[in-house]
C-alpha cells in the first residue's frame, strides 16, 4: 500500500516537495498523513532533506504509468 501512496502523491521521480505539500496531498489519501510520509521515507521510496523540508520519490513502482 505505501508503495501505491507513493507512486499517488509524488506521480514525478526526483521532483522535490514541501512537507506540507506532501502531507496535504497524503491527507487525500491516507488517515495517518505523517505515518505514512514516515513510512515511505523507511521503505525507501522518498527520501528528504536533512531538515525534512523538502520530500521527492526515488523509486519507480508498478503504479507507474
Amino acid at each position: 500500500m505505501t508503495r501505491y501512496l507513493a507512486a499517488q502523491a509524488l506521480p514525478t521521480l526526483l521532483e522535490p516537495v514541501t512537507e506540507r505539500e506532501l502531507t496535504d496531498r497524503l491527507r487525500e489519501l491516507s488517515y495517518d498523513p505523517a505515518g505514512t510520509r514516515r513510512a515511505m521515507v523507511d521503505h525507501g521510496l522518498v527520501q528528504r532533506t536533512r531538515d525534512g523540508a523538502e520530500y521527492w520519490r526515488t523509486e519507480r513502482t508498478e503504479y507507474d504509468a
